[in-house]
């Protein structure tokens, strides 16, 4: 029988149909965005400049490895507030953030996994909240059309200020040991920023088998990995920061029930858990939120 399994399961569903209004607008996109996200070609706005230095450190990464394909065992099921609409998602220590989205319904959150927030911040509306990730003892919170970055202080989520921020804002992480944050559009470049004045440094074409895997939204970095939601869909994608390639992808399709992924998103949430191989996933408007292990399939 198709459906949610409990604890210790691992599980496969079809994902829901995306309904928000970025959903819908993206979705118009040309066919051929279509085609790239199943690996054919590659989107005009993902053209690759090879003048530029970030653009030759892609061209220098290889076009093919192995690709470990992984699946989600569940071990524990939490509570998420179905009014959530989840668009960043990390740990710091054992304290969760989540930055929700959707003009006039912009969050960020700040407390412990499957408990009520301790701390709320909203947006101001028209300000729509996208990917959030935490400096010690500040974070950012990208927006997504509104052109601007804002730094909070990470215990109070007061905002500090706010700096221009001229690209659309989807997903963003830290890499501590490189000294940077890595940032995705809704295209199949990552791009380095300085955590400090989120100035571009350099920018990393992913590929899968040698070909773009456009649409990266929500990310999550742990070590010289970087893990993406590829929107809008239940998989995850695993990227060597060094090249570019994607080492692993990842099925987390499944996790809801079919009563429950109707009036539900898809997944967009990837928190590392300090300190252990484990995650936690949720989505967009879902009720559940996810421990998880990644497991071969």
């Amino acid at each position: 029988m198709r459906g949610h399994r409990g604890p210790g399961a691992a599980v496969r569903l079809s994902r829901p149909t995306p309904r928000s209004a970025r959903t819908r607008a993206l979705l118009a996109l040309p066919a051929i965005a279509a085609a790239a996200l199943a690996g054919a070609t590659l989107l005009t706005s993902c053209q690759a400049d090879d003048r530029s230095p970030a653009r030759a450190q892609v061209a220098a990464g290889p076009a093919t490895g192995p690709v470990e394909q992984l699946g989600v065992r569940v071990l524990d099921v939490l509570p998420h507030d179905p009014k959530a609409y989840t668009q960043g998602l990390e740990m710091a220590g054992r304290t969760l953030y989540e930055g929700t989205g959707m003009a006039g319904e912009s969050s960020i959150r700040r407390g412990t996994p499957g408990r009520l927030p301790t701390v709320r911040v909203d947006l101001p509306a028209p300000l729509f909240g996208e990917g959030v990730t935490v400096l010690g003892p500040t974070l950012w919170q990208l927006t997504w059309r509104d052109r601007i970055a804002i730094e909070r202080d990470a215990t109070t989520l007061a905002e500090l200020r706010r700096l221009p921020y001229p690209a659309e804002g989807w997903g963003v992480c830290h890499q501590p040991g490189h000294g940077r944050l890595v940032t995705s559009d809704g295209s199949a470049r990552l791009t380095f920023r300085d955590p400090r004045t989120l100035a571009p440094t350099g920018e990393l074409l992913v590929t899968l088998r040698g070909r773009p895997v456009p649409r990266l939204n929500e990310l999550e970095c742990v070590g010289d990995r970087v893990y993406a939601n590829v929107w809008p869909s239940d998989r995850i994608v695993r990227v060597d920061t060094g090249t570019g390639a994607v080492t692993a992808q990842i099925d987390a399709s499944g996790l809801l029930s079919p009563e429950e992924q109707r009036p539900a998103e898809v997944l967009n949430g990837i928190a590392a858990i300090p300190g252990t191989d484990e995650f936690l996933l949720t989505g967009k408007w879902w009720p559940k939120m996810f421990r998880v292990t990644f497991v071969a399939r």
